[in-house]
């Protein structure tokens, strides 16, 4: 079970398209025909999970101030650790091999109204605690997209459960050119170089 993240789709980091490469990867393996199955599930932002923004908007709160988000417009799709952890659980009851399950998470919150939602909650003002935006980062999107325009979905017996047939290289050699040219890179290889790799096997990928 691969544990892949929204930010495959249309990947604009590396992160992204290394997770991208990653379900291709998967993808060819459930072609060659193993006793294995091999599936993926994209995960939306966990809350409370490492690095999530409501702990790090918690200890902004308590200090009384700023928070920090990037735009006033970015949106992301949550889930809880309890949806993730059945995500997984579900996927490898119900998925076929070359799958990738992705679970219905609604509608994606704007990151600063959950950021104002948060300094409710804690008693506050919304006026008590500035809110200040640091601008995007870099390969950092305003949106995220849980499935690609290429993707065909299928609908699953779990009415949350939507399932995207991965989209495969034509040809598999070219995985194992990818696994050669990404571990052939030495420690402190110039980012360039990555970006360069990945952009020759997935197509979708835009460096920002």
């Amino acid at each position: 079970m691969l544990i892949s993240t929204d930010k495959a789709v249309n990947p604009s980091n590396v992160m992204g398209a290394s997770k991208r490469a990653a379900e291709m990867a998967l993808s060819q393996l459930a072609m060659q025909g193993h006793a294995t199955r091999f599936m993926a599930v994209r995960f939306g932002n966990v809350l409370g999970s490492s690095g999530s923004v409501i702990p790090k908007f918690k200890e902004q709160i308590a200090r009384g101030g700023p928070i920090t988000v990037t735009h006033p417009d970015i949106t992301r799709y949550f889930m809880t650790l309890s949806e993730a952890a059945r995500l997984v659980l579900q996927a490898g009851a119900i998925g076929e091999s070359g799958q990738v399950v992705v679970l219905d998470m609604g509608e994606p919150v704007r990151i600063v109204d959950l950021a104002r939602d948060l300094v409710r909650m804690s008693g506050h003002a919304v006026s008590d605690i500035e809110i200040t935006f640091s601008g995007l980062r870099p390969g950092e999107k305003l949106y995220e997209e849980l499935l690609a325009d290429a993707d065909n979905t299928l609908p699953t017996v779990h009415p949350r459960l939507r399932i995207a047939a991965l989209q495969t290289l034509a040809d598999p050699a070219l995985i194992s050119d990818l696994e050669s040219g990404l571990s052939g890179h030495p420690p402190g290889v110039e980012d360039e170089a990555v970006k360069r790799c990945l952009q020759r096997y997935v197509a979708e990928y835009r460096p920002s």
